[in-house]
């Protein structure tokens, strides 16, 4: 089986493990990628569900690794493929100087990627009534598992001993949303300020669009290399409710927010995330893609409708220059999306093929972008299609 095709597969499907104590911890709940561990295979590390309801059920079984920490892949008993494990963090082993242990700060993602969610509680998490469906940025604070605010100079301190002690090349900061007004642009601006200030690491941040469009130059100025702001649902109808408190800020605001982000940080080094099949048309997502694709902007689509939509919207991010990342949606636990079925691998390689062939004949391409989760890629076979079509 391809490398691509079976990291597709894993990640739609997940896996069962055969020793669960292998590499490094799994997480639960908290920012993306939640319910997931790092696996590397063929040279490429990979984060795939384990803790997801469709992971018990897998076809996929990953052995316990051997002597040389190797471990094989079985589908339904037939070896198909070998892995091997990250192991844990070095740095998970230190505390900061006012005593928090480094992985409440920030935690290691795919193989190289340091995260950290600089906010852990959300003004759109307060009430059921407003909070985004598939959001469990509560989970992790009530479990004890981090700290409700970093400050900047913990993150500093955790940056820097990541960079040295386990070589990480590059960090995602993303918060919840603290305010109606610059909406996490500021702490982001001086956690951002901090890290760079006692190491050189590229920096993607996220948050929803600030109401004044000069934070966007403060954002750049502070340090941040490129941002993420996500837009979930492209429709008001879907984005009321899905997230009815997210959908207070209007489409108007995002489409506003990404015309004046691309200049400054560059074509591709914006992106958004979409849900793709809660409720918008594939009419209206095809609509949303090209307008993004045209503004240079990099959209993560996860698929729920036909494969035509989500290539036809991807072709339309393209042309705005954006990174078009997608991912197979798995729905977290405690979660009221947490029974959404995720899409099988058929699907995703019928999307993930011919979006990575656009990519590359765009010359956008996730090697380019400077820090994030396109960058990084561990959450879907899309950068191993793109590697794999330019060779072809």
């Amino acid at each position: 089986m391809p490398t691509e095709r079976l990291i597709n597969a894993l990640q739609s499907y997940g896996v069962r493990l055969a020793d669960s104590r292998a590499g490094a911890p799994s997480r639960r709940g908290g920012a993306g990628p939640s319910d997931h561990k790092a696996m590397t295979i063929a040279g490429r590390t990979v984060m795939v569900p384990v803790h997801t309801e469709a992971a018990f059920d897998s076809p996929f079984l990953v052995r316990r690794p051997d002597d040389n920490g190797v471990s094989v892949i079985e589908h339904d008993g037939v070896v198909i493929g070998q892995a091997t494990f990250p192991g844990k963090p070095r740095f998970y082993a230190l505390s900061t100087f006012d005593g928090v242990p480094y992985s409440k700060i920030a935690v290691l993602h795919g193989r190289d990627v340091l995260a950290t969610t600089v906010l852990q509680t959300c003004i759109r998490y307060a009430s059921r009534t407003k909070t985004c469906q598939f959001c469990s940025i509560g989970q992790s604070l009530a479990a004890g598992r981090t700290v409700a605010h970093k400050t900047p100079e913990q993150l500093a301190e955790v940056a820097r001993a990541a960079v040295l002690l386990d070589g990480v090349k590059h960090m995602v900061m993303t918060t919840g949303t603290p305010n109606a007004t610059d909406r996490g642009a500021a702490v982001l601006c001086e956690s951002a300020f901090a890290v760079k200030a006692a190491v050189d690491l590229p920096i993607q941040a996220q948050c929803e669009p600030p109401d004044d469009d000069r934070w966007f130059e403060r954002m750049k100025a502070s340090g941040i290399d490129a941002l993420g702001m996500h837009l979930e649902a492209v429709t008001p109808e879907v984005r009321a409710r899905i997230m009815p408190g997210k959908a207070s800020v209007p489409l108007e605001r995002y489409y506003a927010a990404f015309e004046a982000a691309v200049p400054v940080f560059g074509r591709g080094q914006v992106s958004t995330y979409i849900l793709a099949g809660l409720g918008d048309t594939p009419e209206a997502i095809l609509a949303m893609a090209e307008r993004l694709i045209g503004m240079g902007v990099y959209p993560f689509v996860v698929p729920f409708v036909p494969i035509s939509a989500i290539l036809a919207m991807a072709e339309r991010l393209i042309g705005m220059g954006v990174y078009p990342f997608v991912v197979p949606f798995v729905p977290i636990s405690g979660t009221p999306l947490e029974s959404h079925p995720a899409p099988g691998p058929d699907l995703m390689h019928g999307i993930l093929k011919p979006l990575a062939d656009m990519l590359v004949g765009a010359d956008l391409r996730s090697t380019d972008i400077k820090a994030g989760c396109g960058r990084c890629g561990a959450c879907s076979a899309l950068s191993t299609y793109e590697r794999a079509g330019a060779v072809s």
